[in-house]
């Protein structure tokens, strides 16, 4: 079955329950992306992350909530769900989180702390994570097949199933 190959942009993401669909998203240095995917209704997703708490910008968090982990999340599964998975079903792979700074100064330690506020959030909400590849220096590119549920992560020339 043919389908359209959504490109998901920083602080964006994209749901899905048609088979033949793609979404992928580009450039996780710092950021996360969440992938999520419930084999039995074919329904899945791809959350970019850039930010971990919304508290530092109420009004762009109103305006975009998938800007940050603590809003987006929540939001983020709540359309998955709308659109048919089911919780105990879903399947969630995390990549990114890292520092790319040229320099090597991480003082600002976004990366790590995206990584640990998603980590508290499904700690709270029961979510088991099936595969992560998260910190490091490279950037990645994350790709979900939504009729298969394979998920597709490339780094540094290298794509590998994930």
């Amino acid at each position: 079955m043919e389908g359209v190959k959504y490109i998901v942009g920083v602080a964006d993401m994209k749901i899905s329950n048609v088979p033949g669909d793609v979404i992928v998203t580009h450039a996780l240095g710092s950021c996360l992306g969440i992938t999520i995917h419930d084999p039995v209704a074919q329904v899945g997703g791809l959350l970019h992350v850039m930010m971990p708490y919304s508290s530092i910008d109420r009004a762009k968090a109103e305006a975009n909530p998938w800007m940050f982990v603590d809003t987006g999340l929540s939001k983020f599964f709540l359309e998955a769900y709308a659109a048919g998975a089911v919780k105990g079903r879903l399947q969630v792979k995390v990549a990114g989180g890292a520092n790319v700074q040229s320099n090597g100064d991480d003082r600002f330690a976004i990366g790590t702390r995206n990584h640990i506020v998603l980590r508290k959030m499904f700690l709270q909400n029961n979510i088991l994570i099936a595969a992560e590849d998260v910190g490091g220096t490279a950037a990645r590119t994350l790709c979900l097949e939504i009729g298969s549920g394979r998920v597709l992560l490339g780094s540094r020339g290298v794509e590998r199933e994930f």
